[in-house]
């Protein structure tokens, strides 16, 4: 959640505008708010200046640290302002897991048993938030191109998957192409071409 907010900031401002690990700290804190999992800001802070000054303490409850809670709550006016108070997020985790248990029935229960399809689905659908290329695409699309890579990158094939009317993605996704399933693989895998950049 806290990553689509962050993406969604920036899509509409000026990267070059605001410090990135301010707007971090506050889309933590939003994205708490919005999914009833409140956090404290008191740990928000804590967490933001550890990231910025790796090598200090937590702060005290002095000056610097009401400074820094009060960004964080000015920050989140801004923010809710700039999506237009619109934060609520369809996301494709629950598509993911509710996809997963229903080709887990599809393929054979000893090649799942050797694979850790779950995990890797899950670490891909992660990993593809690092971008802002997440928000492109429909949830079910996004999970269905997940399964899609994962399965191809252990050489798995849903059996019966070609002699069937509807292949396995379309029973999920009609509206997914494969010429669309490919462009969000293609975009998954950039996370990871982004990475070997940064190293």
């Amino acid at each position: 959640m806290a990553a689509t907010l962050y993406h969604r900031f920036f899509e509409e401002c000026n990267p070059e505008d605001y410090d990135h690990y301010l707007i971090a700290a506050t889309c933590l804190y939003l994205a708490g708010k919005v999914e009833e999992n409140h956090l404290k800001i008191r740990d928000i802070v804590n967490v933001f200046h550890k990231a910025v000054h790796p090598q200090l303490e937590p702060l005290d409850l002095a000056d610097e640290y009401w400074l820094l809670r009060d960004s964080i709550v000015q920050c989140e006016l801004l923010l809710l302002r700039v999506m237009k108070f619109q934060v609520s997020v369809d996301h494709p985790h629950r598509y993911l897991l509710h996809y997963l248990k229903s080709v887990q029935d599809w393929i054979a229960p000893d090649i799942l048993a050797k694979l850790p399809l779950f995990r890797t689905c899950w670490s891909l659908l992660c990993d593809f938030y690092h971008l802002p290329s997440c928000l492109r695409y429909k949830p079910q699309h996004v999970a269905v191109a997940i399964i899609y890579l994962a399965l191809e990158c252990y050489g798995v094939t849903v059996l019966y998957n070609n002699d069937a009317v509807l292949r396995w993605h379309d029973t999920f996704c009609e509206d997914l192409g494969k010429d669309q399933l490919w462009k969000i693989m293609e975009d998954i895998l950039s996370v990871y071409d982004a990475e070997l950049l940064e190293n």
